[in-house]
């Protein structure tokens, strides 16, 4: 395979210092997993052993979900800071310069109180932790240069940001934990004379909050400089916006659109589109600033990664954008992109990636998912980043074929992209194939019959004709085997092929969907209803197959080809994140086995074989 263009590409240097080969790695969020010395979730130090397991499996890059910390809903993409990390990720026992022999009682609590892997993460823990970590710093004499030099000088040098962060923790305390929206109008438009005084009266209160950065700090980069000598890449996750309620978007509110929702418009995959909350950025103002926001938090972020996942880098070209006033109910229906002109799309984003690609060295990964503009190809390659290839939506269609599409050979598949089975955003794999494949999106097709005045009554018989009951769960429509062409599906809508396109164009998409994947896979003769060991297996062959430069999967996506994980964790809210939601299911999946348990499960030597098989180690 020729990856050589990537070395002609404006990121060529990065390019030669990771190394222009084909590589395999594990996607996971930290607080899936989890060691015997994990308190609650896991921890930084644990991704030690994630390192030695990359070795031993034929990997070489863990590709991390943000660690920025967490604000109400825990959604690491609605972080409230673009730099300070997650206090969660501490570990308690691998603090520097602190003793911590007075309260190992209380540590030990924690961790009965707290014990991780226990079905799903309960980040109760944080708050608990964030006491004992208080405790702690208050035998601690900060002023003391000797022992802390480190310390102060990381405190120097990360004052452009930690002082807003701090700031704003502390009026966060002194308010309850409300949004800054709601504060007094003197701390929701803070002056800097106010914002000088409070870090002069609360300085106790600041120190303690860097120290805790600090600590986050220290030891992320003894985990880089140990990944280093594994030869195992960091790729850190970089959220595309940062939460309404987070330091940043009260301290630089010129930065933001506070009157708009960033979003996403409805796709083939979520039929209402998504409204994420979060401000979109207000460009002028940040290009006013010579991009510092944005070159200062890929330049913290760079201690901690070799690579970075640019968030929805579709966003760089526009964003969708959703009125605040506009109805929630609604999602991501109504909205506009933001610039407006589509022929402004690609020098917008080409700019932004120009600043970032000069502000690190850290070599960009980009997850180009969702409604993707025509320029956005174009300045992967030019730029030489890699895009997402995801294997179950990569299909070609065809017009004027009986069998309207196919899946597209991984052999095919762009080489400056991630090859990968799913997303954080997705099913996995199993539940993808037990109660995805070969259906339709309810919500989507009931949404398309009001256009044509369906009446409630009618509508359910069309569903009994066309779907089957037993089969379609989970708001996915599954098609009943004898609606075997196009043209039966428009007679039993009394549609034509012009009216009826759009449900035209569902059936095309997703009939025989799972016997046109078993053919892709070389596998005729499997059973389509029930996911086995077998398919799993053969479907990370052909990923990792692919000519992408790098074939990267979810940890739970490896760990199903063990037959009793497989068969007690392939449900259907056996998930990371479901989108447009906020639920006590959304960013708390834990894995079945502990990080030690890991490295002896006889999965580890299929990973190698297929790692070295394709090439990749």
């Amino acid at each position: 395979m020729n990856y050589q263009p990537l070395l002609h590409s404006k990121t060529k240097s990065k390019w030669e210092r990771i190394g222009v080969k084909r590589r395999a790695g594990v996607a996971l969020p930290l607080f899936s997993v989890y060691s015997k010395n994990s308190i609650g979730t896991g921890e930084i130090p644990d991704l030690r052993i994630m390192i030695d397991w990359c070795v031993q499996t034929g990997m070489s890059i863990i590709q991390l979900l943000p660690l920025n910390e967490l604000g109400y809903d825990n959604a690491p993409y609605n972080s409230i800071s673009t730099f300070a990390l997650e206090p969660m990720y501490l570990s308690l026992k691998k603090l520097r310069k602190a003793d911590i022999r007075p309260f190992r009682k209380e540590i030990r609590k924690l961790k009965k109180d707290f014990p991780a892997g226990k079905g799903s993460v309960n980040y109760d823990v944080k708050k608990v932790k964030i006491e004992i970590l208080r405790k702690i710093f208050e035998t601690i004499n900060t002023n003391n240069v000797k022992d802390l030099k480190k310390f102060n000088k990381f405190t120097e040098e990360n004052f452009h940001w930690l002082k807003y962060y701090c700031v704003f923790k502390i009026l966060k305390d002194l308010n309850n934990d409300k949004s800054w929206t709601e504060w007094d109008f003197k701390y929701k438009y803070i002056a800097s004379f106010t914002a000088e005084k409070i870090l002069k009266n609360y300085e106790k209160e600041v120190r303690f909050y860097c120290w805790v950065q600090w600590q986050l700090y220290e030891q992320m980069i003894t985990i880089k400089k140990y990944a280093k000598r594994k030869n195992v890449f960091l790729m850190g996750d970089i959220p595309f916006l940062v939460s309404r309620n987070s330091a940043d978007v009260w301290a630089y509110k010129n930065y933001f659109k506070l009157q708009l929702s960033a979003g996403a418009p409805p796709d083939m995959y979520f039929s209402t589109g998504q409204r994420w909350g979060m401000p979109p950025y207000n460009w002028d103002n940040i290009v006013a600033d010579n991009y510092s926001y944005i070159r200062q938090k890929l330049k913290y972020a760079e201690n901690f990664y070799d690579m970075y996942r640019i968030d929805h880098f579709v966003g760089l070209f526009r964003v969708w954008t959703i009125d605040l006033k506009t109805p929630p109910e609604s999602g991501g229906m109504t909205g506009n992109y933001d610039p407006d002109e589509e022929k402004l799309w690609e020098q917008h984003g080409r700019y932004i990636l120009e600043v970032m690609n000069s502000s690190t060295s850290m070599l960009p990964c980009a997850e180009d998912l969702g409604t993707v503009p025509v320029c956005s190809e174009k300045v992967l390659k030019e730029f030489g980043v890699t895009g997402i290839n995801v294997q179950r939506w990569e299909k070609i269609y065809f017009k004027n074929r009986s069998d309207k599409f196919e899946f597209i050979n991984s052999e095919d598949y762009r080489i400056n992209s991630v090859a990968t089975v799913s997303t954080h955003d997705s099913s996995s794999f199993p539940a993808w194939w037990e109660n995805e494949a070969g259906t339709i999106d309810e919500f989507l097709f009931r949404q398309t019959c009001k256009k044509f005045n369906v009446s409630d009554e009618n509508y359910f018989k069309i569903l009994n004709a066309l779907f089957s009951k037993d089969q379609s769960v989970n708001g996915r429509l599954f098609w009943n085997k004898d609606i075997s062409s196009e043209e039966k599906l428009l007679n039993i809508l009394g549609l034509n092929r012009e009216e009826g396109k759009e449900f035209g164009d569902m059936y095309n998409s997703s009939f025989s969907e799972k016997k046109k994947f078993l053919e892709y896979l070389g596998l005729k003769k499997e059973i389509e209803n029930n996911v086995t060991v077998n398919l799993i297996k053969a479907s990370l062959e052909k990923i990792s197959s692919a000519s992408s430069i790098f074939s990267i999967q979810l940890i739970m996506e490896y760990l199903y080809l063990d037959e009793s994980i497989l068969k007690n964790y392939k449900g259907w809210e056996q998930r990371i994140n479901f989108p447009g939601t906020v639920s006590e299911n959304n960013w708390s999946m834990v894995i079945p086995v502990s990080i030690e348990k890991l490295q002896e499960l006889s999965v580890n030597k299929i990973l190698y074989s297929i790692n070295k098989n394709s090439e990749r180690i």
